[in-house]
């Protein structure tokens, strides 16, 4: 029951991690101008909400931790033995830096959401703290395992991992969001904006897609080693990781060189047109989340279990 509550803590922290960072930079790299003032009052609130739900799923996290550690659930009533994690573990002290972090994203998105001023002010803020807060993730998990040079390349490589899946999978909400409702007069984005948006993120992509493989592969290294250790349950787990990371890839391919080039030859009076080629591209955009949380319940499961490096 622990384990299971502790790979559902995991699972919530990481999608509401990954979510707020990609909710933060989705404006940094969709926009060539202003962000539609509908998508920023949208996204201003929804960022506080996440930004919460982080620290609250990050507080679920400590406490399924703590017992996974002292074998109870009661025990979290103990104070020595909460003590004993915060203090005595690199879990507990990178959790502690974390969940302050958490407290000051959560003030500063609700003091982003009083006044436009303020909202316009933390533009940069949002996006620097959602990262520090995503990418200070690899200091939780089995990044700790080596010493030396070989430990600073590996947290490296996961914060990379992290940021590109923030970067595309956090950022496919905002994109979702706009296909659903660009054609309405609220949102104020027409075709020629949303080919725009379009391209830009996904050249993003292929940056991100790119790092995610890259830093993937160090990743496997330390942590599998050889074709051997896939032959583990460690291992099979993440083949079907990377099974459900081949869909999305699929997705995101048939979105760039099929459904995109279809949306941009059609003709600006065809709304009817216009509107079927958007609505499959949200479905696709739709599908991709989907396997990313998949991918991300495959991680949390990951995190809990020995690596194949180690041997069983």
């Amino acid at each position: 029951m622990i384990e299971v509550g502790l790979i559902i803590a995991r699972l919530l922290h990481y999608a509401t991690t990954i979510t707020l960072a990609g909710l933060s930079l989705f404006p940094l790299y969709a926009f060539a101008g202003a962000e539609p003032e509908v998508l920023s009052h949208w996204r201003q609130r929804w960022l506080l909400w996440t930004a919460v739900a982080a620290l609250l799923s990050g507080l679920c996290w400590f406490a399924f931790t703590a017992a996974n550690m002292s074998g109870s659930m009661n025990d979290l009533a103990d104070v020595e033995t909460v003590w004993a994690v915060v203090h005595d573990t690199g879990f507990g002290h990178v959790w502690t830096l974390r969940m302050l972090l958490a407290v000051l994203t959560v003030g500063v998105a609700a003091w982003g959401i009083r006044s436009k001023a303020a909202a316009h002010r933390l533009n940069w803020m949002m996006p620097l703290l959602a990262a520090l807060l995503l990418t200070s993730l690899a200091g939780t998990g089995h990044a700790q395992i080596e010493e030396g040079w070989a430990g600073v390349i590996h947290v490296v490589a996961v914060a990379a991992h992290l940021l590109a899946a923030g970067a595309w999978l956090g950022g496919l909400i905002p994109l979702a969001l706009i296909l659903h409702r660009y054609l309405g007069t609220d949102l104020n984005v027409g075709p020629k904006d949303m080919d725009r948006i379009l391209m830009r993120f996904s050249g993003t992509g292929y940056i991100a897609v790119a790092t995610l493989i890259g830093s993937g592969l160090v990743n496997s290294w330390f942590l599998v080693g050889s074709l051997s250790g896939l032959n583990t349950p460690y291992g099979q787990i993440l083949l079907g990781k990377l099974a459900l990371f081949g869909g999305m890839l699929a997705l995101a391919v048939a979105n760039r060189f099929w459904l995109v080039p279809s949306m941009r030859n059609v003709r600006t009076d065809a709304a009817e047109e216009l509107a079927m080629w958007s609505a499959r591209l949200r479905n696709h955009v739709l599908g991709e989340q989907v396997l990313g949380w998949m991918v991300l319940l495959a991680v949390s499961i990951l995190g809990t279990m020995q690596p194949a490096v180690v041997g069983p």
